[in-house]
């Protein structure tokens, strides 16, 4: 008896020659990080080495940098035991006999911790080597000595800080360079700035500031991008560094957003005492 249905057109290696369906991957709604990658993999600004950047569970904002690899639990010190799950790195060992390890206590460009076990000088050694191989080659230069206080400061900041949703960050890159870390449709990191001019814009403005500086007087104000006025969803879009066309998208994110909780003690460098060029001090009502 004949098939009924027809034989599927076939390749000479056997494979069919139908094109199957593509279906565009989504974030679910209860995933605890928006990546599309379980890291987001990036070099160490200091040393050169990679590092593998995730989200943390022990309260801090900022990303952990861990090392791209798993190392026996046996020989890391059980303070420095790190395990990543759905993308999330958790500060603790899961029982396995393997486990991550910040690249801080590897980072040649750093101290070396006291309690490094062998296996894991040796390691250090390695990323050292790989250092000095970026150096000569050009590609890691050293850090340029800070500059001179004497300097007037500049008028736009290199990082400045902002203030939304009741908190004070600072961005990595001045505010009109902050880009969106939305994935296209072409499944690449979406090139629109955050700040866009048919969107509401922030104000610079002088706010209080609670450093005490060198000279052991207080720093009085310091010029801060305020977003608070802010409708609470135009809060959120900057929040998590979408530009108005990602802005209710269901896009998944190529990049960690580069917000970083304000310190005054770790980041008084960039304090900046006067309004940038161009920005006017305004008061906003209630």
């Amino acid at each position: 008896m004949c098939s009924a249905n027809a034989p599927t057109p076939r390749r000479w290696d056997g494979t069919s020659t139908r094109t199957p369906r593509s279906r565009s991957l989504r974030v679910d709604a209860d995933s605890p990080t928006r990546l599309v990658r379980s890291a987001q993999p990036g070099r160490c600004p200091d040393c050169g080495n990679r590092v593998d950047w995730h989200p943390r569970t022990d309260g801090d904002d900022r990303a952990v940098g861990l090392h791209p690899h798993e190392l026996p639990a046996a020989v890391v010190p059980a303070v420095s035991r790190w395990h990543v799950s759905s993308g999330i790195a958790h500060p603790a060992h899961d029982g396995t006999p393997w486990c991550r390890i910040p690249h801080t206590a590897l980072c040649p460009a750093r101290s070396a911790p006291a309690a490094l076990t062998p296996q894991l000088t040796t390691l250090r050694r390695h990323l050292a080597l790989h250092t000095r191989r970026l150096i000569n080659n050009g590609t890691l230069t050293t850090p340029a000595a800070p500059p001179s206080m004497e300097r007037t400061e500049p008028c736009r900041p290199a990082r400045p800080i902002a203030h939304l949703l009741g908190v004070h960050y600072i961005a990595s890159r001045p505010i009109g360079a902050i880009q969106c870390v939305a994935q296209t449709r072409q499944r690449h990191r979406c090139t629109r700035p955050v700040l866009d001019d048919q969107a509401p814009h922030g104000t610079w403005t002088l706010a209080p500031a609670t450093l005490i500086n060198h000279r052991s007087r207080p720093v009085e104000t310091m010029a801060v991008y305020d977003l608070t006025y802010l409708p609470f969803v135009e809060q959120m879009r900057w929040r998590h560094q979408h530009c108005p066309g990602h802005a209710a998208s269901s896009a998944a994110d190529l990049a960690l957003t580069e917000w970083e909780p304000f310190d005054p003690r770790l980041h008084h460098q960039h304090i900046h005492q006067r309004l940038p060029r161009g920005g006017r001090k305004q008061h906003h009502g209630a």
